[in-house]
């Protein structure tokens, strides 16, 4: 004969003794019926509770984006700024005003800070150069949380930085050497954003002046304007100087070609004094970034950086040091906008107006009535990258699909006002609903009396 298991038994004896004992009425509609009336029941709302919607109220709702013109009433311990310097699940914020009245002594200082677990749940991603709002800031400590992030005018994947306005690709000529392709391939990750970029060759004390001039006539045929310097001899950094003021400006390039050593250079003249003051003492991160030497045995450089960070520069404006990588991902460029990321091939089909190509989906792979040549330097490299362009494409299709849903829905609220709130993923951070748990409660109820049923007989 089976027997009740210990579980399921204790939960008879449980509901049991609630139920009414009017045999008339099935045993799983009157446990229905009572967890009906007992889920039914109200509470009077806690004073607390109503006092702290209405705080709740003057506060800025989650949307996709906090508008830079939007005025928010901040609180006392509230304030705004933008990330700085991005390490594990901590960020370094700047403060550039606060909400309150005493602001003074507290505009320009530091907070480190985390991410609102809500921000992560509808992956909303904060980036070094993010202006955010903070709040819960203890100002004694200097710690605080990031509530929400303001609308940014730019934004990369690699690296992960935003509110860019300048491009700076840096290679070496010689150790490691210049490679046409990775250039290439750091070119069109720049000209996929649309940022205007600076291309800057480094380290032109070991390499010959037949050799940079080649290097010169020949990325002039690419459509560039390279500038030659050199940190170890301090040589062509002037003007760059000059380029770099009131600018953010992303520093990108391989590992090995100085990046590190040439924000040292224009960050040497600085005042530790005034940096001291402005940004507060015991800064790590204001400090000079690490170097090393290329790898003899491999003939590349090491990774010293590890973490995005933007450094204030004297002359105003701030330059993000960043992990070296040899291959950028791309993922930016598709296979219709990569011809727009080679500047010559631009040049090509400004130079054929009024005539244009057949089809406005030309590849320029030899499609018929196509209107660009295979005679150019660089096309061996564009065929290559839109081969691969096209594998990741067919990848993604086939692993996601077509349809994206976006990390906001909006809602019609009272008298029609659409308001946002945060999409959260599906099936992880909803809650049971009350009529499926009445369901598993009269499913077992039911698997109870089948037991009994056997147990009498």
């Amino acid at each position: 004969m089976p027997l009740l298991q210990p579980a399921s038994f204790l939960r008879y004896r449980l509901i049991r003794h609630l139920l009414p004992l009017s045999s008339s009425v099935p045993f799983h509609r009157r446990a229905a019926n009572t967890i009906f009336f007992s889920t039914a029941r109200r509470h009077t709302p806690n004073k607390n509770l109503l006092k702290a919607r209405n705080v709740i109220k003057d506060l800025p709702s989650l949307s996709r984006f906090l508008s830079p013109e939007q005025n928010l009433n901040l609180l006392p311990d509230q304030a705004t700024g933008f990330v700085a310097a991005s390490q594990a699940n901590f960020m370094r914020v700047i403060v550039d005003s606060v909400g309150d009245s005493d602001s003074g002594g507290r505009v320009g200082t530091h907070l480190l800070c985390v991410v609102r677990a809500l921000l992560k749940k509808i992956r909303r991603r904060v980036l070094v150069g993010d202006r955010v709002l903070v709040g819960w800031v203890d100002w004694v400590d200097g710690r605080g949380m990031v509530f929400d992030v303001f609308e940014r005018k730019t934004e990369l994947i690699d690296p992960p930085v935003a509110n860019v306005d300048h491009f700076l690709v840096l290679f070496s000529v010689e150790q490691p050497k210049l490679e046409p392709f990775t250039l290439t391939r750091f070119l069109v990750e720049a000209e996929s954003t649309g940022i205007p970029l600076t291309l800057v060759l480094n380290k032109c004390e070991l390499a010959s002046e037949e050799t940079l001039s080649a290097w010169k006539d020949r990325l002039c045929t690419w459509g560039y304007e390279p500038l030659f310097c050199s940190v170890e001899s301090k040589s062509g950094l002037t003007f760059l100087e000059d380029i770099l003021k009131g600018r953010t400006t992303v520093v990108v390039g391989p590992s090995g070609v100085g990046k590190s050593s040439l924000i040292n250079f224009l960050r040497s003249d600085q005042h530790i004094e005034e940096i001291s003051d402005i940004y507060g003492e015991g800064v790590k991160w204001l400090g000079d970034q690490r170097v090393a030497e290329v790898s003899k045995k491999s003939g590349q450089g090491r990774h010293t950086t590890r973490h995005v960070s933007l450094l204030p520069l004297v002359g105003g404006g701030y330059v993000a040091d960043t992990p070296g990588f040899n291959q950028p991902s791309l993922l930016k460029v598709t296979k219709k906008t990569l011809a727009e990321a080679f500047p010559e091939l631009r040049q090509m089909l400004r130079d054929s107006e009024p005539a244009s190509c057949s089809f406005s989906d030309c590849l320029h792979v030899g499609e018929p009535g196509c209107v660009v040549k295979g005679d150019w330097e660089r096309y061996p490299y564009y065929l290559q990258l839109l081969d691969e362009i096209k594998i990741r494409e067919q990848i993604q299709l086939r692993t996601f699909g077509t349809k994206r849903e976006g990390d906001v829905r909006y809602k019609v609220g009272d008298m029609g006002i659409i308001q946002p709130e945060p999409r959260l993923e599906p099936k992880k951070h909803r809650r049971i609903s009350r009529k499926r748990l009445n369901q598993s409660i009269l499913d077992e109820l039911d698997e109870i009396d089948e037991d009994w049923d056997e147990i009498a007989r």
